[in-house]
């Protein structure tokens, strides 16, 4: 059975048409399937979908958080709640084209690849600087993690054992495009085209979305912390040569008041300090926000929920 996973938040107007068009393409394959919405605490009437669609179709599963907790625990309560031999995650909007899920369910099922992510090969209509944007993440975790990540999404195919992986893992800061990789196993690539939104607009702002990034790289690789002992080794150089230029020109006879570079140096030396401190800082405020151990959600409702996959703390 395939399980299709859908992160949910103000999508009133397209719940009803998505599940439709899902519905509909992989019962004309004759797929066993559920679809799994998750309500990340949408403030319009994305739950009242919900709810009317389980009444009518038990092979809809819904779920629906407490308030807003965001995609990556909406993608893990989804994780937690499917109950099938693989799961696919994709977007409300249908940006994710649903026949895309056949190709990667085809190469699933004849064994070829454990995960089968779906890489972009169109962004579809974005702003200059929002592309900008995503391409310098990319290159940041690229050179942090080493994983390439060029053109990739959450929407991918993920067997049962990829899932359980997940499911084990106990951290609460995630980023589930790098951990999908990170776990191994045979992965194979799907290429398509980011379509059109069916209704709506996008809910990411460019802050939220600069939030996401920072949030996602310093939860999955240290590296930003590196930056702050390349600083500290640029300072050190910069200091060994001016100190040897100030014991020449004082041993010459030369010295001078040097008022312009000490404000200069103390301008410099000050603002790199501060910079490092704000990252040892955030680093400090994500592991204080694990070790409290709080869940990464709340579920107040379940509907349709078929079997137990094995209790989670979670919920």
């Amino acid at each position: 059975m395939l399980s299709v996973i859908i992160p949910s938040y103000n999508e009133e107007e397209n719940i009803e048409n998505t599940a439709g068009v899902v519905t509909r393409i992989l019962d004309e394959n004759s797929i066993d399937f559920e679809i799994v919405f998750v309500n990340d605490g949408s403030k319009d009437k994305t739950w009242e979908k919900m709810r009317e669609l389980s009444m009518k179709d038990k092979r809809i599963v819904s779920v629906n958080f407490s308030r807003n907790f965001g995609k990556e625990s909406a993608i893990f309560a989804g994780l937690r709640a499917s109950c099938g031999d693989c799961a696919v995650i994709m977007d409300c909007d249908l940006q994710h084209p649903p026949e895309t899920i056949i190709k990667m369910y085809d190469i699933w099922k004849s064994g070829q690849a454990d995960v089968v992510e779906g890489v972009k090969t169109y962004r579809g209509k974005e702003s200059a600087v929002y592309g900008g944007f995503s391409k310098l993440f990319y290159k940041l975790i690229k050179k942090a993690s080493g994983l390439d990540m060029t053109g990739a999404s959450d929407f991918r195919l993920l067997d049962r054992k990829v899932v359980d992986a997940l499911n084990e893992m106990p951290e609460r800061l995630t980023f589930f495009r790098a951990l999908s990789s990170w776990v191994g196993f045979k992965t194979e690539k799907v290429y398509f085209e980011v379509a059109d939104r069916y209704s709506g607009k996008s809910k990411w702002s460019f802050k939220s979305l600069v939030r996401y990034a920072v949030s996602s790289i310093t939860s999955f690789t240290s590296a930003p912390m590196q930056i702050v002992t390349a600083c500290g080794a640029i300072l050190f150089v910069m200091s060994l040569v001016l100190g040897a230029n100030t014991l020449y020109n004082y041993i010459a006879g030369n010295a001078r008041e040097g008022f312009t570079t000490v404000i200069m140096l103390l301008l410099l030396t000050s603002s790199i300090i501060m910079f490092s401190l704000g990252i040892i800082g955030y680093y400090l405020s994500k592991i204080y926000e694990e070790i409290k151990r709080r869940p990464r959600y709340i579920v107040m409702d379940v509907l349709n929920k078929k079997t137990e996959k094995g209790k989670n703390k979670d919920d």
